[in-house]
């Protein structure tokens, strides 16, 4: 038996000791990933050539959308520590953006698709800390990073079946993308009646609820290593603003419109297929170090995207960027989950992903700024610097022992 062989049976092995709750969780983010992508394959390339928006002014609605959602993420992940029910939040976060989605199709103006995304951002929002929580709660200690590689990894294949069907539907309709939109709705509500049927809380009799999560004594609790990774993830994301430039990138290089979404399925497949596997290593090996690698990588894509020309540098950073999301988004995740009491696990992803979202409303205004100002290069050369100092920062987890070794 060949070496390739034996590792596709220790990550399936793997895979069969994963919790039910959790491959549930993976299958209702692939559906809504599935739903959003079509829209936002499409989105960026609509609100420029349709409705007449600049380049700043895609990056500020990117990252006010995010922005959104991070900053909702804090309170309900503090929200779900003091109830000790995730399901019920994560479930209503998925139903308030399967009920957004009919709106892209619905708008007029520019106004109605800024209005659409930040609601469908609040939904993102609600749902992303208490359904990280929920499945730290779910997955045993030595398969933690293992879960949230195949939550993340089935996050990512929506990521590519989206735009897979946008590009068909495309085809298929000549080119209207509201109608597109109006498919992108059937997978949402899907994914919905997915949590709603699938999902269950983890048995929490033994947990402390925390009587008020974000208080200063609770907060306080957490510790240093966490609030640690939450400043590195904070540089780290001012160098991977708003995937809407890569699709930007992709037409200044000369991607016709109907094959403008191949960009995020290349992305998503490289992403895919990387996110799990790193998973599965990281509870066998350093986290720190796959960390360090996954940033170095961040900074390969940037200079790919910033300094070689044509389709052969877009395409070389496309592969990088993926590759470095599968090497690093995952394992943020298990780290904060390794960090953080059970009792403030949404707390804690709450604080995270506001700190993140924050900084990628920072990302994305600066990136449309700085091409709208100086072109593609400046705003992708400007991510390998922070890539670079996000790197630095993070050598000295390098000496930190995770409990993976």
């Amino acid at each position: 038996m060949d070496s390739s062989s034996k590792a596709d049976r220790a990550l399936g092995a793997v895979a069969g000791r994963i919790p039910r709750g959790i491959w549930a969780l993976g299958l209702v983010s692939m559906l809504m990933d599935i739903s959003s992508e079509m829209i936002h394959a499409l989105l960026p390339v609509y609100l420029v050539s349709v409705m007449g928006a600049s380049m700043l002014a895609v990056g500020f609605i990117e990252g006010v959308a995010e922005a959104t959602a991070a900053i909702t993420k804090v309170f309900s992940g503090a929200l779900s520590d003091w109830l000790g029910r995730r399901k019920l939040l994560a479930a209503l976060g998925y139903g308030l953006a399967a009920f957004t989605k009919p709106v892209f199709p619905l708008a007029g103006t520019l106004g109605w698709v800024v209005a659409a995304r930040f609601v469908d951002r609040i939904g993102k929002g609600i749902r992303g800390a208490p359904r990280d929580a929920l499945i730290a709660d779910l997955a045993p200690p030595e398969l933690r990073g293992a879960a949230f590689g195949l939550r993340q990894s089935l996050d990512t294949a929506g990521g590519f079946i989206g735009p897979l069907l946008a590009i068909g539907l495309m085809g298929l309709t000549g080119d209207n993308i509201p109608l597109v939109f109006w498919f992108a709705v059937i997978p949402a509500f899907a994914s919905f009646a997915v949590i709603l049927l699938a999902v269950h809380d983890a048995p929490r009799n033994e947990i402390h609820k925390p009587r008020i999560p974000l208080s200063r004594a609770e907060l306080a609790r957490l510790p240093a290593f966490y609030w640690g990774i939450v400043a590195l993830s904070a540089v780290f994301t001012l160098a991977r603003f708003s995937e809407a430039f890569l699709v930007l990138r992709a037409q200044e290089v000369g991607v016709t419109l109907i094959y403008v979404p191949a960009v995020l399925v290349v992305m998503n497949v490289v992403y895919f297929l990387s996110c799990y596997p790193i998973g599965v290593l990281a509870d066998r090996c350093h986290r720190g170090m796959l960390l360090t690698l996954g940033l170095a990588v961040l900074v390969l894509a940037d200079l790919a995207l910033g300094v070689v020309d044509g389709l052969p540098g877009f395409v070389l950073g496309l592969v990088l960027w993926g590759l470095h999301m599968g090497m690093t988004q995952g394992l943020l995740a298990t780290l904060v989950a390794d960090a953080a009491p059970a009792e403030l696990r949404g707390t804690a992803f709450g604080v995270f992903n506001l700190v993140g979202g924050l900084a990628l409303l920072a990302a994305s205004v600066i990136a449309g700024g700085l091409w709208d100002a100086f072109g593609s290069r400046a705003t992708f050369l400007a991510g390998a610097l922070c890539a670079g100092l996000a790197l630095l920062g993070a050598l000295p987890l390098l000496r930190h022992r995770s409990p993976a070794g």
